[in-house]
């Protein structure tokens, strides 16, 4: 059974852990240089910029548990406002990452619904993400929870450019 809990400062190396895994379950095939992916690891799946995160008050950290084993984790930014979304109370899934062999468990739902209820209680109006436009399983996800696609966008990591929609849902 997944369980979902607020992550900590001392989760920061869990979730570090986790999101090289997925990144790489998810990614790792869109780049020609490993190099590439390992230099994008140590900038932003590093221990101590994730710690960092968990203490900045302006973020919100979830781990999914399959029997206490740290199996995926969501960040929402509270205040992330965006160029494709026109008011300023606007936050940011920044992260739904689960491992790939408890995705059928439901751990992405878990989390998001935690998330959700997370912004529904906040005074944001609107909640946006990035998703890789490749990413059929995720976009059909986010679709299924009632986000809808507002823009187009494009991430450089080393040598690869990635194209990304985002997506957004306004709370009712």
């Amino acid at each position: 059974m997944i369980k979902i809990r607020t992550a900590t400062p001392e989760d920061a190396s869990y979730i570090a852990l986790l999101g090289r895994i997925t990144f790489t379950e998810t990614f790792s095939e869109y780049f020609r240089d490993p190099q590439d992916l390992f230099d994008y690891f140590e900038k932003t799946f590093n221990v101590a910029k994730i710690r960092n995160s968990l203490q900045n008050e302006n973020n919100r950290f979830w781990i999914a548990s399959w029997n206490d084993l740290p199996v995926g984790y969501a960040k929402l930014k509270i205040h992330s406002p965006t160029e494709f979304i026109a008011v300023s109370t606007v936050s940011q899934l920044q992260k739904i990452y689960v491992l790939k062999e408890f995705l059928d468990k439901k751990a992405g739902k878990a989390l998001m619904d935690e998330l959700m209820s997370s912004f529904t209680a906040s005074t944001q109006s609107h909640i946006w993400l990035s998703v890789l436009h490749s990413n059929e399983r995720a976009l059909n996800f986010y679709y299924k929870n009632g986000f809808i696609k507002i823009g187009e966008h494009q991430f450089i990591i080393g040598k690869e450019l990635f194209d990304f929609f985002a997506l957004s849902k306004q709370k009712i």
